[in-house]
């Protein structure tokens, strides 16, 4: 399919995830889960006024554009006006709550002083292949695209169709000039036109296309449906949809932010607002699992795509989800999705779908399974429940006895062996070790940028606070986890654990003071390779809290973050000579720069950094992954979701 990066606007309901450009063009159009499938290759609307060729919508050299949400809500509007025709043109986009289908309302009107005969046309391509081959039919009021399992209908409201074709309509389309005689054909791109009449000038028209997705039944099923969804009121669709959103933000305004009353509150609120509207978007109402971001290289030309859910990414977003009063969501995605993901042994895979099917991994990542852990500790000290932890208290187990393993392995720790362990099965791992000549018996781990194998500091400091969230888990339940209760055995294991766990961490950071801290550039290295200043270094100090932020070698490693990864803009990379994508400044390493100055007390510093943040918001006040040193615009991954996580923690701190 062809490559569309930057993904400006992003609309939705429960199960549909729609993403367009800054000019109005439908980009992807996801159904029935917010990571598959997506059907549309291509989506072109256009318009034939008097005798002219077709002026695509979404690209003329002679039209203006102007693009915005209705306020507080997931309706989109894009204004666009043909200077040449002076035809003005409001397309609303919006995906109503209870109906799987994407509205797009056009109203057409002629700004000049002559009459204006405008048809209109669609012209649109779903992703086909040798499995699922794509055809049309054409019907009344547009067209039905379909393979074998889906179909994608693309209908007017109101408006007959006056022109169709299936084949060929590639090389007729920009010349409004297509025609053919059949109704039904194995294209997988085809067009229909509809004839909008004659404006005068200062008359308006209207017209409603509705595109609807669902199983591909039978065909008089297909066609029942159709035409229910053409007898909806649209304009009764259309308010009920602007009123829940705005009840949405009103009712998850977890900070309690108070009306702006500036230029700068107003940009910050703005992009809070903005961000509590993405978070159901990006859910699975299911699973609890949530997606990184809509997808933006289906190709594989620049990453490994994005529209998957890390277990890590997750944990943290659901911090900020907490914060939002989306309790149940957090709650659906422990209970729910984490366990449906958790491996038998105990471990996390590095992505998953968010229906919980296993996605494609590259590596092993070891602090996916300790965030989870840190995680659900994170949630109780919010919700104050005790069941959220009697629920999750053995998957929390399987994963601490998982990382256990895990650092004794790499990190060569001996004598800490109170574990109840199955000695037969362990023999025969070494043996099998032995005979492969594998030193360790776990696979190495990749940092959290997923770019190097090997022993990290965050990762490890992930596994210190899973140890350290796991002993808090314990001591919360005490004896009031019925499993408990007069079980002098059970009491007498838990207490054994958690000394157990109270070495394993002593001899963590031991490890962390003797092979990460560079005693020549006195601070603390990412890795035991590379020894590069890093962003996540600052994961020692928040959230993990291994370290103090004052402690002096703390300090002293912030020095030299500063010093190698602030750029001129204010921006920082996530580390040195970082080439991902030209090396840009990353929003979410500002953030870990602005929550380290929170927790040492420097508010001074904490909002320099933040600034950087609200000033770089793109223009709906969507968060990038990365920003454009020159433009300070979001240069790749438009509504990336781990982003607004940390935005809300500064907030909760009181950055003004």
């Amino acid at each position: 399919m062809e490559n569309k990066y930057l993904n400006e606007a992003i609309i939705g309901n429960k199960n549909m995830l729609v993403t367009f450009t800054e000019k109005g063009e439908l980009q992807r159009l996801y159904f029935p889960a917010k990571d598959n499938r997506q059907y549309i290759n291509f989506f072109h609307t256009g318009v034939k006024i008097n005798e002219s060729d077709l002026i695509y919508l979404h690209q003329d050299i002679n039209n203006n554009y102007k693009q915005y949400y209705e306020p507080d809500t997931n309706i989109l509007n894009t204004e666009i006006t043909n200077t040449y025709f002076n035809l003005k043109i409001l397309q609303t986009d919006f995906c109503p709550l209870k109906e799987n289908i994407l509205v797009k309302k056009y109203v057409f009107f002629n700004d000049a002083t002559i009459d204006l005969d405008v048809s209109f046309y669609v012209h649109s391509e779903l992703l086909s292949d040798y499995n699922n081959h794509v055809g049309c039919k054409v019907v009344d009021y547009g067209m039905l695209q379909y393979a074998h399992d889906y179909y994608v209908a693309t209908v007017a409201k109101d408006y007959p169709i006056f022109k169709h074709q299936i084949n060929g309509s590639k090389e007729t389309i920009k010349r409004a000039e297509i025609q053919d005689k059949d109704y039904i054909g194995m294209s997988k791109d085809s067009s229909v036109g509809y004839k909008i009449g004659n404006l005068k000038p200062n008359e308006k028209k209207e017209i409603y296309l509705i595109i609807k997705i669902d199983e591909n039944n039978n065909i008089s099923q297909m066609e029942d449906e159709i035409d229910r969804v053409r007898r909806l009121d649209l304009e009764k669709e259309y308010t009920n949809t602007k009123t829940f959103w705005r009840k949405y933000v009103k009712s998850h305004n977890g900070l309690n932010l108070k009306e702006p009353e500036n230029s700068y509150e107003e940009r910050m609120y703005e992009i809070y607002r903005r961000s509590i509207l993405l978070f159901p978007l990006f859910t699975n109402p299911e699973t609890g699992g949530i997606i990184a971001s809509p997808e933006i290289d289906e190709n594989f030309t620049k990453c490994g795509r994005y529209a998957y859910c890390w277990t890590r990414d997750a944990v943290f977003i659901t911090k900020a989800m907490d914060i939002l009063k989306m309790e149940k969501e957090t709650d659906k995605f422990f209970k729910v999705f984490c366990k449906k993901t958790q491996s038998k042994n105990g471990m996390w895979e590095q992505r998953f779908f968010t229906d919980g099917k296993l996605a494609p991994c590259w590596g092993y990542q070891v602090d996916e399974t300790a965030s989870v852990v840190y995680g659900v500790y994170e949630h109780y000290k919010h919700s104050k429940q005790e069941k959220f932890l009697k629920d999750n208290l053995k998957m929390c187990e399987k994963a601490v006895d998982f990382l256990e393993k895990y650092v004794k392995d790499w990190l060569n720790i001996e004598g800490i062996e109170d574990r109840d362990k199955d000695v037969v099965k362990e023999e025969i791992e070494e043996e099998t070790q032995a005979r492969l000549g594998r030193e360790h018996k776990y696979h190495v781990s990749y940092d959290l940028w997923e770019m190097n194998e090997g022993v990290h500091l965050y990762s490890l400091s992930s596994i210190y606070s899973a140890f350290e969230s796991m002993i808090k888990i314990y001591n919360a339940l005490g004896k009031n986890v019925s499993e408990f209760e007069n079980n002098r055995l059970k009491e007498e294991k838990i207490e054994k654990t958690k000394k157990r766990l109270e070495k394993l961490q002593v001899e963590i950071k031991k490890y962390i003071e003797e092979n990460l801290y560079d005693e020549e550039k006195k601070c603390y290295v990412r890795n035991l390779t590379d020894r590069k200043m890093d962003i996540s270094i600052l994961g020692a100090v928040v959230p993990f809290n291994v370290f103090k932020p004052k402690e002096n070698k703390v300090k002293n490693t912030v020095e030299n973050i500063n010093l190698h990864l602030r750029t001129y803009t204010g921006g920082y990379q996530r580390f040195e000579n970082d080439h991902y994508m030209n090396g840009n400044p990353w929003p979410i390493a500002n953030l870990w720069m602005t929550l380290y100055y929170l927790e040492s007390g420097e508010k001074k510093k904490a909002k320099e950094t933040f600034d950087f943040v609200v000033k770089t918001a793109g223009k709906h006040y969507l968060l990038g992954e990365q920003i454009d040193n020159n433009t300070l615009k979001p240069s790749w991954v438009i509504g990336l979701r781990l982003v607004t996580r940390n935005v809300y923690n500064s907030f909760r701190k009181n950055i003004k």
